[in-house]
């Protein structure tokens, strides 16, 4: 696990896959979108930019108020870490998105 920022719970929501579910990445530059053709389909994946590893997919059949995204992740490559702990384990900067409701854009990060 590389420890970068990938999702954040206030983006998270249920898809009824069965899988985590979240309409955006909190930082778009540590999450690459590559295609994947396995499996007789063409899929987007999503993987990490600094540990490269698989993170789920990406599909187009997200909220469409928030998007239209659904990125399926696996549930083995997050970690969650509690509003209480994000200073100590170096995530401070993203405290606002839980404690502020007017400061839930993302993606310039």
């Amino acid at each position: 696990m590389s420890g970068e920022p990938l999702f954040a719970s206030v983006d998270k929501y249920d898809s009824n896959s069965g899988w985590p579910s979240f309409t955006k990445p909190i930082a778009k530059t540590n999450v690459i979108e590559r295609e994947d053709s396995s499996h007789g389909m063409i899929r987007t994946e999503a993987r990490s930019l600094h540990g490269d590893s698989h993170l789920g997919h990406v599909f187009n059949d997200g909220p469409p108020d928030r998007g239209g995204l659904r990125y399926c992740i696996n549930s083995a490559s997050l970690r969650f870490i509690h509003l209480d702990d994000l200073e100590n384990a170096g995530y401070g900067e993203y405290r606002t998105l839980f404690t502020s409701d007017t400061n839930t854009d993302t993606d310039d990060k």
